[in-house]
């Protein structure tokens, strides 16, 4: 599983840049990221070259975040229905995915689908389905 930073955020102008601009002074790189709103306060999800270094960063100056794991999916192809395949398969083994996104493998340029769930077995399933998961970006 790939480790994953959700950081409780301002819905305010620069807040984005408030949180990239500390990663940047730490030298961390941001491999993806997804912020997704309310009226007053969000949560960006990113994915780094170094998580913990990442979270320690963002605690000292006063971020409220924490490491989640995730699975990244490589989806092998671009072709329409490729995500929806992957879907259908969670679907029949009943597995809820509670959100998802995709992101991009940067040498392939393939798309990744990012995807959190509570089923513990999902991975595994997924390996028997043939899909080759992303460890690292």
């Amino acid at each position: 599983m790939l480790k994953q930073i959700s950081i409780f955020a301002a819905n305010t102008q620069g807040a984005l840049g408030k949180i990239t601009d500390e990663l940047a002074h730490q030298d961390i790189n941001i491999y993806t990221m997804l912020a997704t709103d309310s009226a007053e306060f969000g949560i960006v999800r990113i994915i780094v070259d170094n998580a913990e270094k990442a979270q320690e960063a963002l605690q000292k100056v006063g971020y409220q975040c924490r490491i989640d794991y995730v699975i990244a999916v490589d989806m092998a192809s671009d072709k329409p229905g490729t995500l929806n395949r992957i879907l259908a398969n969670l679907n029949k083994a009943n597995v809820n995915i509670r959100y998802l996104y995709i992101s991009f493998d940067r040498q392939t340029s393939t798309p990744i689908v990012v995807l959190q769930t509570d089923e513990p077995e999902t991975e595994t399933f997924l390996q028997g389905k043939g899909y080759r998961l992303i460890e690292n970006f």
